[in-house]
């Protein structure tokens, strides 16, 4: 049976265009019958289109796709994604913006499996600790205007007059926390963090 080349294309939402990628696939060339294309968010593979082409590829077939990120946004499972094509389905993967992620055969010792699946895992890599910089610079940005006075949240609401009346009967255990809550049209616990000062 015959190798077929399909590509896949994905915008994220239905107002994007998909035409760069279209083009792009037509060139390499990919029939227009065999392109897929889903109008969805790249979070995880629960896509229509994706999955109608995964039933259909074959061992030998060829899965061409513009762009790494038109596969998905979170490296983990793209990764799973990658290998679930090349070893399960055993169908080769193209990423025509990204010549090194060719998993077709390049040589007689050689395979372009082996290149591109060391790529992909260095990519993952990169992307992850680029997500561990971008967190620790936030942790560290957050700090810095904590320390500079620069409050976070929701502001506080105004403490009303009538707050130093409800606290004094409430500690006289004439009045519940509650019910001094429901007189300020406060919550309860809003009413304690007052009385603790907080």
């Amino acid at each position: 049976m015959e190798a077929t080349t399909y590509g896949y294309a994905r915008v994220s939402a239905k107002d994007q265009c998909e035409e760069r990628q279209l083009i792009a696939l037509r060139e390499f060339p990919v029939a227009e019958a065999n392109i897929f294309l889903d109008k969805v968010s790249g979070k995880d593979f629960n896509r229509p289109a994706y999955r109608r082409l995964i039933r259909r590829l074959r061992p030998r077939d060829l899965l061409v796709i513009k762009s790494i990120d038109r596969l998905g946004r979170n490296y983990e499972e793209i990764l799973e994604q990658w290998q679930y094509i090349t070893k399960k389905r055993q169908a080769d993967i193209v990423i025509l913006d990204m010549p090194l992620l060719d998993t077709r055969q390049t040589g007689k010792n050689l395979t372009g499996t082996f290149v591109a699946d060391l790529v992909l895992q260095i990519l993952s890599y990169v992307a992850q600790t680029e997500r561990e910089n971008i967190r620790q610079r936030q942790k560290e940005g957050i700090a810095a205007a904590r320390q500079r006075g620069v409050r976070f949240g929701r502001p506080r609401k105004p403490v009303p007059e009538a707050f130093c009346h409800l606290k004094t009967a409430w500690e006289a255990v004439s009045i519940s926390s509650r019910e001094a809550a429901r007189q300020l049209s406060i919550s309860q616990d809003t009413f304690l963090r007052w009385v603790r000062g907080k």
